[in-house]
């Protein structure tokens, strides 16, 4: 060994002292086990991404009246709002939603403010009959709750009375629950019905604005002031608010001659529902659900467990008919992943501590880089709890990646320490030279491989997000495998590894194996050599293809995950009512009720249709995945002919989508022709063969009835139209004119006409109306019935009219795929001044979708920067990246090309370690090369001295890797297809690559490295080392 090569190092204190390093790896056990048992466990790290929803209600109002008069203001107030991504919004009847989607790592606290604010500016310009907005924050990547609770409806009680006990015994329990945000309530409020009836108002001489005044005045409570005397002092009030029907039935609208008109008189009064058209079921049973809203960050886990123990506790005092249960918990399916994760964990520990053991020859020699597993693993959580990161889907894979990552180092470590002692070392000496010599090449190892994580940490998009602290967690564990490989295991190494002579049969049989294998592979590299411009030449061809191979590959954003559940979309037709619409859905339920799968349903109904979901045993239970069943499924609940319902898989990352394609395409034209390009598209993708379904929002073929009023005769008549509206309204509209109180709870008081008298647009014709004269004449002499058809809904985007594209892919087609042949064919259909632009998944697909390519770019310059400085040169780093990196990605892309994978945001990671981890190799084979030269060794035999030599440590390390990623490769159950995308890239990368690195690098060094005597770095070292320590070479 030369002397340069054995000068001290910072690092010798570890083997002078071993304590230290003992003592050091202790703390970061015994850290990473205390910030295991208090770090959270999530499904996807925290995304700070919101958006806010403005619900405005106009009670009788048409679409176009609706988006005219309350969308487009609270449109333009929306846009305003700092840091808002885009706007859409859907007018329906009576109701128009607005929503804006803010930007990720966007404050939702400010931008509600400023929406505040700017909706008490335009409240003037919002119609009189308009509601107040009622506005709705939810998480963008999780717009729905983590977990649905339900009641069953008993036959015996209405929905309200149900409704109101789970609003005062059961919401306020759950919302005591830590780590609960919010809890709703998805009933129907109990309302006072005031059923008036048209022909007893005329004949009793009432009209709607006495109806109207009666309410309001009779349900009043009057303060008027204070009682005062010397010793105390009472508040005074009047109460005249009615609380039953009773009470308004009693109300009295006049007293004429001694005799009393009340309400009751002139309408049926009951206690009722508010006029919400909406029901929610589980199975075939009416219930009442409760969604919960985790707060951000919390653990969704530890909240379900909290929640399952609150169930029990409210069931121990509801009413014997009533029982609340868990209908949907999001935790199940991170329960199910992160177990596989665990079971794969320990099946890559195993593995990896089999290929330790078989190529030392040694139980006692496997257990340092064994030892290295748990320090590294439990030092990465403690960071990750110091930094305020948590448990997820993402870094737990980021810690079962890191098994096979962080045993490379102290493998190398103990195989040259094994060869120090063979040599005649005492254990000291072996651990101490092992020390020194390595120092340079895990140093440049563990900063190669870490470094490649640092641009994944500096995305600003969702892929940034997300995995942010997957890179993190990795690159920790990486950093801190390699302190300890430079540090404990040198002196770990020399404790247990056999002294010469001492060695077991196990461990001489391997010797001789390795020893023959590497008198084999000097021949193959005196071959490399020797042909050296042929290999390089077949080496830049090769890697040439990875292009079209990457052109070629499918792609997504990431891969379709088994999650055990499907989506279910469901459209009625416009004219339905509830009742024949929840008998749509009763067919659905009952024909997926027949299928072999077990499963629960959980839907919300509405008359123009609903949503809910299918709800599966978990993968192990069935013999089918769930994108078998999709296509089957769909084709039967299609033949329901009262609604039509679209199954589609969950997204398998945070997405504030439904559909695997969504597009919004914008346009100032007529709905008539915006429909008929819609049309086009949606018949020419179906066709294409690659959708289960395509559909569009824009239908025109709701039925609308419009009153055209004859203005000269209400002006001959003397009458206003907001006095006729005023009446008309009062009959038909469900808004309500005044509150009453039950029990301490305010509910609505809703007037209408009975529904006899109001169940067509030509029953209203016959309703009597006052004139200013005192006469009653007929609705209908006062207007003419016109009847038009209309669109559904009323979709806007960004303040545009526009329609949505929106449907999901059959199997064996990728949802780049899918929107490639949308955007396709909407270029060849739509005319200049149609604008596409994208929502849900669709958006992060065209925003991220290359992003990890332009990060392998930057990880290789990275890498090149740190070994630039590791070596003092240029020329290697070249060298050892292109030995190593370029063939490898050609390995890893044939598998994507040949489908055994897909470009998704999961392989292109493992493209991104691979880079890392087939550098290492390259690293160790040119470092001790370059020590050879400066020893004097000529170059060629440099190299073939060097790649030899280091063959063993090479092969260790990749098995190691190989075996340690493989069970990746094989896993099934929940979360799997992510962990095979990158399993795949990286086992099959790094094998075939590292097969690779072996015959090419040694060509491509024997033409690229210096010729100049390196000798003379030895002396140069030398000196500085004896300047700086006089008694260094003592």
């Amino acid at each position: 060994m030369t002397a340069h090569q054995d000068r001290p190092r910072w690092n010798d204190i570890f083997v002078q002292r071993p304590v230290i390093a003992v003592v050091v790896s202790l703390f970061l056990l015994l850290a990473g086990l205390r910030a295991a048992i208090d770090i959270p466990v999530l499904q996807f790290p925290v995304i700070k991404s919101s958006s806010i929803q403005i619900i405005t209600p106009y009670p009788g109002a048409t679409a176009e009246s609706v988006q005219g008069f309350v969308t487009e203001p609270i449109e333009r107030v929306a846009n305003a709002i700092p840091g808002v991504d885009y706007v859409e919004s859907a007018t329906t009847s009576g109701e128009s939603i607005v929503t804006a989607w803010l930007q990720l790592n966007e404050d939702s606290t400010d931008a509600l403010a400023e929406l505040s604010s700017g909706l008490s500016q335009i409240r003037l310009e919002l119609p009189e009959g308009a509601e107040d907005p009622f506005i709705e924050v939810s998480r963008a990547d999780s717009p729905y709750a983590s977990f649905y609770l339900a009641v069953r409806i008993p036959e015996n009680r209405p929905l309200g009375e149900v409704t109101d006990i789970v609003q005062r015994d059961i919401v306020p329990q759950l919302t005591s629950v830590p780590n609960v945000q919010r809890v709703e309530n998805s009933g129907v409020k109990p309302a006072m019905r005031i059923w008036l009836n048209a022909w007893k108002m005329a004949a009793l001489d009432v009209t709607a604005h006495d109806v109207r005044e009666t309410l309001q005045n009779n349900n009043v409570i009057g303060a008027l002031g204070a009682s005062e005397n010397t010793t105390q002092r009472i508040t005074l009030k009047t109460d005249s608010t009615a609380r039953t029907a009773e009470d308004f039935q009693a109300m009295i609208i006049r007293a004429r001659d001694g005799a009393e008109i009340r309400l009751g008189d002139v309408a049926r009064i009951e206690l009722g529902l508010e006029e919400m058209q909406r029901r929610s079921r589980y199975d075939q049973d009416l219930v009442v659900f409760l969604p919960i809203y985790a707060a951000p960050g919390a653990s969704e886990i530890a909240v379900a467990d909290a929640l399952y123990a609150r169930i029990d506790d409210i069931n121990q005092v509801l009413p014997d008919d009533l029982e609340l249960f868990m209908a949907f918990d999001i935790s199940n399916y991170m329960r199910d992943s992160l177990r596989e994760i665990v079971i794969t964990l320990g099946e890559t520990i195993l593995l990896v501590g089999f290929v330790v053991v078989a190529l030392m020859g040694s139980f006692r020699t496997a257990l340092v880089p064994l030892m290295t597993i748990p320090i590294s693993l439990l030092g990465a959580v403690a960071a990750m709890s110091v930094i305020g990161f948590s448990f997820n889907l993402l870094t737990v894979l980021a810690i079962v990646l890191s098994v096979g990552l962080v045993v490379d180092d102290a493998i190398v470590v103990v195989e040259n320490v094994a060869k120090n002692l063979r040599s005649g070392m005492t254990r000291y000496e072996a651990a101490l030279s092992s020390s020194r010599r390595l120092l340079g090449p895990i140093a440049a190892m563990t900063a190669t491989l870490a470094v490649v994580y640092a641009p994944i940490g500096f995305l600003s998009g969702l892929s940034g997000v997300l995995f942010r602290e997957f890179a993190f967690a990795l690159a920790v564990a990486v950093l801190i495998s390699g302190f300890v490989a430079m540090t404990l295991s040198p002196i770990l190494s020399a404790w247990v590894c056999p002294s010469k002579g001492d060695e077991s049969a196990a461990t001489h049989w391997v010797n001789q194996r390795f020893d023959a294998t590497a008198a084999a592979y000097a021949r193959v590299v005196d071959f490399s050599i020797q042909w050296r411009y042929q290999l390089i030449t077949a080496g830049i061809f090769f890697s040439l293809l990875s292009a079209p191979l990457y052109i070629y590959s499918l792609k997504e954003l990431s891969p379709v995950e088994d999650q055990s559940s499907l989506g279910l979309v469901v459209e009625a037709a416009p004219d339905a009512s509830l009742e024949e619409t929840l008998d749509g859905f009763y067919q659905v339920v009952s024909t997926l009720e027949d299928k072999p799968e077990p499963s629960y349903m959980w839907q919300v109904v509405t008359p123009t249709g609903g949503f809910g979901g299918q709800e599966f045993v978990t993968p192990d239970e069935r013999e089918r995945p769930v994108k078998d069943m999709v296509f089957e499924i769909y084709e039967s609940i299609k033949q329901s002919s009262i609604v039509s319902a679209i199954p589609f898989e969950e997204a398998s990352l945070p997405s504030a989508g439904r559909f695997d394609v969504e597009v919004v395409i914008t346009s100032s034209d007529s709905n008539e022709n915006m429909l008929r390009y819609a049309r086009s598209i949606v018949e020419e993708a179906q066709a294409a063969g690659r959708f289960l379904f395509v559909e569009t929002d824009i239908k025109i073929d709701r039925m609308e009835a419009q009153f055209e009023l004859d203005k000269e005769r209400l002006a001959d008549l003397g009458m206003s139209l907001g006095d006729l509206s005023a009446q008309m309204s009062l009959m038909v509209s469900p808004a309500y004119v005044t509150r009453f109180d039950e029990r301490g709870r305010s509910y609505r008081v809703i007037p209408m006409l009975e529904n006899a008298q109001r169940d067509s647009p030509q029953a209203l014709l016959d309703i009597p109306v006052r004139i200013p004269n005192g006469e009653l004449v007929p609705f209908g002499s006062l207007v003419s019935l016109q009847r038009s058809t209309e669109p559904r809904a009323l979709t806007r985007f960004q303040q545009k009219d526009g329609f949505k594209i929106y449907g999901a892919i059959l199997p064996g087609t990728t949802k780049d795929q899918g929107l490639s042949l949308i955007e396709s064919i909407a270029e060849r259909t739509l005319p200049d001044g149609y604008v596409l632009d994208y929502l849900g998944e669709s958006r992060e697909l065209r925003s991220e979708g290359n992003t990890m390519t332009g990060v392998l770019g930057i990880a290789t310059v990275l890498v090149f920067f740190v070994l630039a400085v590791q070596f003092n040169s240029f020329r290697d780093p070249l060298i050892i990246l292109l030995g190593s990196i370029p063939l490898a990605l050609f390995a890893a892309l044939t598998i994507t090309f040949l489908n055994f994978s897909t470009i998704n945001i999961f392989s292109q990671v493992g493209l991104v370690t691979l880079v890392g981890l087939v550098t290492k190799n390259a690293i160790l084979i040119v470092d001790f090369a370059n020590q050879e030269r400066v020893a004097g060794v000529a170059k060629f035999d440099a190299i073939r001295h060097g790649a030899v030599a280091r063959l063993r440590p090479v092969l260790m390390t990749t098995g190691a890797t190989v075996l340690g990623h493989f069970p990746l490769v094989l896993v099934t159950g929940a979360g799997a297809e992510a962990r095979n995308s990158i399993g795949a890239v990286l086992v099959f990368g790094m094998l075939i690559g590292t097969l690779f690195t072996l015959i090419i690098l040694p060509a491509i060094y024997a033409v690229l490295a210096s010729n100049r005597d390196m000798t003379m770095d030895a002396k140069v070292t030398v000196s500085k080392a004896g300047a700086d320590n006089p008694h260094a070479l003592t």
